[in-house]
């Protein structure tokens, strides 16, 4: 099946990962577009303002990190961004979904996966559009109101700025309070693809969503962790104690 039309930007310092991508998305049916250093990457996310952004951890200067940065400073604040890293990148892997980066797929990588990540994104993209038009109605809890309107959250009046996949988080599981979300099922609903036993990209926007929601992010009180089980959304609980999931 093929995915939802869309433009892809890829960028990639390596023509081989960039045509290979490149031809096997458009076989999916995306119309895809590259860039093989980062500046050129800001250039033509501007002028194309692409559907979603498949980023390179380890570019020269500006190195993919800064790109998602100063991408997600300008007109491409809200599109889905996709890092490529090597296993051992694990610390620039959180540095970039902390900056703003929705998700990672490692290589080498599986073609096939790689196009199902795209296409869960892209799907999630059209989804939260519709939902938008269609005004769904906010959530109100005690101090805490968010708006699927302008997917913006409010703590106690107070605009609390996320980015797209942790406003997408907090809304599963504030729409389901007090229900326990297993790591896999949670990374499904918000992802919308299979964790493949790699629950990090979820445990890292867990803790960044923490940092920003949580007077306390070390005892949260609205996301809270269940020991051997996963994450729930608890208006107004008493806070955690000192939560080890915390650190990543």
């Amino acid at each position: 099946m093929k995915g939802p039309s869309a433009d892809i930007l890829v960028v990639d310092d390596e023509r081989e990962i960039t045509d290979l991508i490149k031809l096997y998305l458009e076989r999916e049916g995306f119309t895809v577009h590259t860039a093989d250093n980062g500046e050129e990457a800001l250039r033509s996310a501007e002028t194309l303002l692409p559907d979603l952004i498949i980023l390179d951890v380890l570019l020269g200067r500006p190195d993919g990190i800064e790109v998602c940065r100063r991408l997600r400073a300008g007109p491409c604040a809200d599109v889905p961004i996709l890092f490529l890293s090597a296993k051992s990148e694990d610390a620039d892997i959180i540095t970039g979904l902390s900056e703003g980066g929705d998700d990672y797929v490692t290589k080498p990588f599986s073609p096939s996966q790689l196009a199902a990540r795209v296409q869960a994104h892209i799907r999630r993209r059209r989804m939260r559009e519709r939902n938008q038009e269609e005004q769904v109605p906010n959530l109100t809890f005690p101090g805490l109101e968010i708006d699927f309107i302008s997917s913006e959250v409010r703590r106690g009046g107070e605009r609390i700025p996320l980015s797209v996949k942790e406003f997408e988080l907090l809304a599963v599981l504030a729409r389901h309070p007090n229900r326990v979300f297993p790591l896999d099922e949670l990374y499904r609903r918000v992802w919308h693809s299979d964790s493949i036993g790699d629950t990090r990209t979820l445990m890292v926007h867990v803790s960044n969503l923490r940092k920003k929601l949580e007077s306390d992010p070390s005892r949260p009180q609205w996301i809270q962790t269940v020991r051997g089980f996963g994450y729930r959304f608890s208006p107004g609980a008493v806070p955690d104690s000192d939560d080890p999931s915390v650190l990543i």
